[in-house]
């Protein structure tokens, strides 16, 4: 989110060829604290989906007990 971004603690999750996120690894270490090799193109695409997916899951989760809560 946005004070993540402004604190520097941003997640980066990157696909591509290795030398490449090498070469680009300390510009986002700059914007971020966690850089993550995710393997081939599209796969850091992919991780970033699944992570955002169980997020959802979790919050959906949640709001479901609050509700059960408040309606025993």
């Amino acid at each position: 989110g946005v004070g993540a971004a402004r604190a520097g603690n941003l997640t980066f999750m990157v696909g591509g060829v290795e030398q490449e996120f090498d070469a680009a690894k300390e510009l986002l270490t700059c914007m971020g604290s966690n850089v993550v090799y995710c393997g081939e193109v599209g796969t850091g695409q992919a991780a970033k989906i699944c992570n955002n997916m169980l997020l959802a899951i979790s919050m959906i989760g949640t709001a479901e007990a609050m509700n059960l809560g408040i309606r025993l």
